[in-house]
């Protein structure tokens, strides 16, 4: 990608939603309600679902409703994403959403239901966010829709150092439309020009890289098929990605910073 405003907009992952700052049937396990209850977390599956199994590290797309607890009660809805027709993909155990959902939604399985009940302190707090009142008690309904997983392949295996969550890393990249089981139109490469600037695991660029370039060695070109969730969804980019777009990108790992 060319270092210019298209390239900030379309590669940088905006949340846009309040939140941002097992086999079969079986339903959260005694241990996990126990933990969560010393915490003051209640957690209930409405249904249990039968999919892949939420585990940290993972993207989530869910769907939720978000209500003020009175009295132990449904209060005021305060937020819905189902009223926006568009679902929230949060990677869940890293921080980036309130502490109630990062505990709350491990081992939720996809098709599932899940009501939390979530105290202040894994809230909000004190402060004031949006239409929540300072130390409210929150009650959500989360449908997990889907856990998507980026396709990897190595085309080149490098010998050089290892590129790990956190590392700041050099790349060359070409990237292009996807469809149909084939590539389609460029819509953007590194090549020829200075290499692109990533922290891995950052969140500063779109799901499908923060978990797919990890484990490169320098030298390796990397193959990645990323699915729209984890890309730039019903959104799209720039006027150049069309909504939900799947993207397939060759990726050159040119350097890991500190390591040599």
């Amino acid at each position: 990608m060319k270092r210019s405003a298209w390239r900030a907009t379309t590669m940088l992952l905006c949340a846009g939603a309040l939140l941002a700052g097992c086999q079969g049937g079986k339903k959260v396990s005694d241990d996990q309600k126990a933990k969560a209850a010393a915490g003051g977390l209640q957690i209930e599956d409405l249904s249990p679902g039968n999919g892949a199994e939420a585990k940290t590290g993972d993207f989530l797309v869910v769907d939720y409703t978000g209500w003020l607890s009175v009295s132990g009660k449904q209060g005021e809805k305060f937020d819905s994403s189902l009223d926006r027709g568009v679902p929230f993909t949060v990677r869940l155990g890293y921080g980036r959403v309130i502490a109630g959902w990062d505990q709350g939604l491990l081992g939720m399985k996809v098709g599932g239901t899940r009501r939390l009940v979530i105290p202040p302190e894994l809230g909000y707090g004190a402060r004031q966010s949006g239409p929540i009142p300072p130390n409210s008690t929150l009650i959500f309904d989360v449908i997990l829709r889907d856990i998507p997983r980026a396709q990897v392949r190595d085309l080149v295996v490098g010998s050089g150092p290892q590129a790990l969550e956190g590392d700041q890393c050099d790349f060359h990249y070409t990237g292009w439309l996807y469809e149909n089981g084939a590539r389609g139109k460029q819509f953007d490469s590194s090549v020829g020009g200075k290499p692109f600037q990533v922290t891995l695991g950052s969140g500063d660029v779109i799901p499908g890289w923060d978990t797919g370039l990890v484990g490169m060695k320098v030298g390796g070109r990397r193959e990645l098929t990323i699915p729209p969730e984890l890309a730039y969804g019903k959104r799209g980019a720039g006027g150049v990605i069309p909504p939900d777009a799947t993207l397939q990108f060759e990726v050159e790992l040119v350097g890991v910073a500190g390591k040599q």
